[in-house]
């Protein structure tokens, strides 16, 4: 299969520029853009950096939704269940798949169980990474 043309040119999130580096399938009109600007506390995204730090500046959320399930230091994971946090769970699909060439899930999130691993300063709970997990897996697999 060959792979579809990167559609975002780099992302601003929090105080980070980061170049994409593949094809993710964002929506009409946030595809094909040069930057992609990502609430990092929400994973709302928008195209114009005016809106972009409207949108920061009101913004009341510093973790991502879910439960906080493990703490140490200022390291912190959260569970979040697919279904019941779909459009935060689709959103941070949609943002790893800029990093991530073959990565297949994007939309159909409500099987899965998301761990979201945040650095915590004062400013609220940061994203470094995440994985996620079938709920039920007939082939029994582990991580998804």
């Amino acid at each position: 299969e060959i792979t579809k043309v990167k559609n975002v040119g780099e992302i601003v999130m929090g105080r980070h520029r980061v170049e994409a580096w593949y094809y993710s399938p964002f929506p009409a009109p946030y595809s094909g853009v040069d930057t992609l600007y990502i609430c990092e506390y929400t994973l709302k995204y928008m195209r114009k950096a005016g809106y972009y730090r409207r949108h920061c500046g009101t913004c009341p959320v510093r973790t991502p939704p879910g439960d906080e399930i493990y703490r140490e230091g200022n390291l912190s994971v959260y569970e979040l269940d697919g279904k019941e946090h779909r459009v935060y769970c689709q959103n941070l699909c949609l943002l790893a798949k800029l990093f991530l060439d073959h990565k297949t899930l994007y939309y159909d999130v409500d099987p899965f169980r998301f761990y979201v691993i945040c650095e915590v300063d004062e400013q609220g709970a940061h994203i470094v990474g995440y994985f996620s997990k079938e709920k039920v897996s007939a082939e029994d697999y582990n991580l998804a």
